[in-house]
């Protein structure tokens, strides 16, 4: 049997990196049933409304759906099911710390398989108000322009 090498990514919340500023970037893998792993592998998955939380020193994510899987029998999962994450102690305790700070949330970013393995990538963030959103925007809409002007100026002087 040959073993997968690499990263497939299955899902990723756009709309993440638009509403929150980033602090932190972990990786924690997924406790799925044969099922969800076979969805998964069809590619189809939405982080949109998914948030994680710290219960019991435990890392849980909430609300990703995972569509039922196609030639799943009776014994399909729930598309919204709560779903553990496992991550190494040491980052729970840090994660601990941290989500005890006010306005400090868990986010999933991107769901993907590594190596064969499914992962999640959690992103530690904080809410963004609406001049903060504009602002990036605009920044975002300048640096676009401004590799355009650098683009044509090389067109032209080549």
């Amino acid at each position: 049997m040959v073993r997968e090498r690499g990263q497939k990514t299955i899902a990723q919340n756009k709309k993440a990196r638009h509403d929150y500023f980033i602090e932190d970037v972990y990786e924690a893998g997924l406790v799925l049933t044969g099922t969800e792993v076979k969805s998964l592998r069809e590619g189809r998955a939405s982080l949109v409304d998914g948030f994680a939380q710290i219960r019991d020193a435990e890392v849980w994510l909430y609300n990703v759906h995972i569509p039922e899987y196609n030639q799943g029998t009776w014994n399909n999962h729930a598309p919204r099911r709560m779903r553990k994450l496992l991550l190494h102690r040491q980052e729970i305790q840090k994660l601990i710390g941290k989500s005890k700070e006010s306005g400090l949330t868990l986010i999933p970013l991107a769901l993907y398989f590594k190596d064969g393995k499914a992962k999640v990538e959690l992103g530690l963030a904080r809410g963004k108000k609406d001049y903060d959103k504009r602002q990036t925007l605009l920044e975002k809409q300048m640096k676009r322009e401004a590799e355009r002007d650098i683009a044509a100026h090389r067109r032209r002087y080549r």
